[in-house]
């Protein structure tokens, strides 16, 4: 954003303050002091919003700070007795007070390009497009961005990745912290990033960027954190450790961060419980080959993938035998078959059977590990437990205030309450601005269910576009549509669907998948199924 005041603009791009073409030499914090007054202009920002703003809550005399009010006030022409820019107000603060003509930067190379698409991402994902810049949560607020393999070793990506997905998970458990979704965080893996177009991007205050380098029984964690707003560094640090003490390494740098940005944070929430990994490091190393693989047979839709999932999800479970994590995932294996054609696990009572029992598993072994209630809702909801479903997922977050997951938006919908769906899939959509394309799906048939369909398309529209391999979206795609008497469209879409699973029957696959509470619920979407044309059996 670049700010126009009489024959200045300060360009919070560029970090930069000019009178005309001439740039004006300030001091970090005398910028940062500088802007904080401009984007605050509308009230009156006190001596301590400052000092938190600006000095991080940092003791700060008040000789220093009327030391930075003086030094912004002569980069912008103004005195403390003119005022006519930053005015005074006798113990109450200060107060950009000059008119101001804010316009978006528009200089190259910072606006991600609409080819941006995230290489580990799959053919099914596509960065959004160019949106207004999310306001800033009423709280501090954090992204944590992939942390760069510096091993050499591409096959280590997995490593570096489960180190940054563990310190999102542990910055979560603070209720005084936003924190963004591992999901959109992991979009600008392997790019070359802004942090401030992050910050515009994702809605948030700060960002940490982070390296990590292994190498025999060694290992070191490098780690920033930024202030997206201007650019500057607020903490830098690194560690060098052996590879068995990487457990306390996150440790650190998630409570140094919390100090930095919480300075309230209570005590009860600063100890790691019972969801720290095994002792032994390499479980915990096996356990985070196992999500890339399973992340990989998303994409792939190849059975192969999921079975190496499930190899090295055994692996981790020989060196760690209670290691629930890798329970709740081995769960969400045969959860997969049993939704996805892959094998003859398809909608097979066995898989599903299985898929519950490693999930009570996971919980049974650790009652405080969020995603594993997580998981375990999403089985019961598609083994029609749905009291039992939703409870489960109010576990999580009550464990994890910032816990999101689309997952109970679902979960509502087939309980009978689509409103409440549609205000949970909302606010997952602000914690995860890149939200899956199953959050717009299951956001339209939840719009569908209220018989909002005008509403329920442009979600939809979403979900089939960027998975356009997923039969679901084109499912409710064509329900919606058809409902609307837009036949000839929701011919296409039915067609899309017996293209994609030539085997799809009204009666014998979406009947089995769909096990609402209220029958009529299940009645309605099978009436828009049979008016899009699509097969009863």
């Amino acid at each position: 954003m670049i700010y126009r005041f009489g024959t200045f603009a300060l360009d919070t791009e560029l970090l930069e303050l000019r009178s005309g073409q001439n740039p004006v030499p300030l001091e970090p914090q005398v910028f940062s002091l500088l802007a904080y007054l401009i984007e605050n202009r509308s009230h009156v920002v006190s001596r301590q919003e400052l000092i938190e703003a600006v000095w991080e809550g940092r003791i700060v005399s008040d000789d220093t700070l009327n030391s930075r009010i003086n030094a912004a006030r002569r980069a912008v022409g103004d005195s403390g007795t003119a005022q006519a820019i930053i005015r005074t107000f006798p113990r109450r603060g200060f107060r950009f007070v000059a008119e101001i003509d804010a316009v978006a930067s528009t200089h190259p190379g910072i606006a991600p390009s609409a080819n941006d698409v995230p290489a580990s991402a799959g053919p099914e994902v596509s960065l959004h497009g160019q949106k207004a810049p999310l306001p800033l949560p009423d709280r501090p607020s954090i992204a944590a961005l992939p942390f760069t393999n510096l091993s050499g070793d591409k096959e280590q990506e997995y490593f570096s990745d489960g180190i940054t997905e563990d310190i999102i998970t542990e910055l979560s458990r603070f209720s005084e912290l936003f924190v963004i979704a591992r999901n959109s965080s992991f979009q600008y893996k392997g790019k070359a990033t802004d942090v401030r177009q992050v910050g515009r991007d994702l809605g948030v205050r700060y960002v940490l960027e982070g390296s990590v380098r292994r190498g025999g029984d060694r290992l070191r964690i490098s780690a920033q954190l930024i202030d997206a707003m201007t650019g500057g560094h607020r903490w830098a640090e690194h560690y060098d450790r052996k590879l068995e003490d990487v457990f306390a390494v996150q440790d650190e740098v998630v409570h140094t961060i919390v100090a930095i940005l919480a300075a309230h944070v209570r005590k009860a929430e600063t100890e790691r419980t019972r969801t720290k990994p095994p002792l032994t490091w390499q479980a915990y190393d096996y356990y985070l080959q196992a999500v890339g693989a399973f992340t990989s047979s998303i994409y792939s839709s190849k059975v192969e993938d999921l079975y190496e999932t499930r190899r090295l999800l055994q692996l981790s479970l020989s060196v760690g035998p209670n290691y629930a994590r890798a329970y709740a995932m081995l769960s969400n294996t045969h959860l997969a078959a049993w939704v996805r054609s892959l094998d003859e696990d398809h909608l097979g009572p066995a898989a599903l059977e299985r898929a519950l029992r490693f999930a009570r598993k996971a919980v049974q072994l650790d009652p405080n590990l969020p995603i594993a209630h997580a998981h375990l809702g999403e089985v019961l909801t598609f083994a029609g437990q749905h009291e039992q479903s939703i409870g489960e997922f109010e576990k999580a977050i009550a464990l994890n205030p910032n816990f999101t997951d689309w997952r109970l938006g679902m979960a509502l919908q087939r309980a009978g309450e689509p409103a409440r769906a549609t205000q949970v899939i909302e606010a997952h959509m602000r914690y995860d601005p890149f939200y899956s394309p199953w959050a717009s799906g299951i956001l339209g048939l939840a719009r569908y269910m209220l018989k909002e369909y005008s509403q329920a398309l442009p979600p939809l529209r979403e979900c089939t576009s960027r998975a356009p391999r997923m039969r679901q979206g084109h499912v409710w795609l064509a329900a919606s549509l058809a409902q609307l008497g837009q036949l000839d469209e929701a011919h296409a879409e039915a067609a899309e669907v017996l293209r994609i699973d030539p085997k799809y029957t009204i009666d014998g696959t979406q009947r089995r998948l769909a096990l609402f509470k209220r029958p009529d619920d299940a009645e309605h979407l099978f009436d828009g199924l049979r008016k899009a044309g699509l097969p009863e059996r």
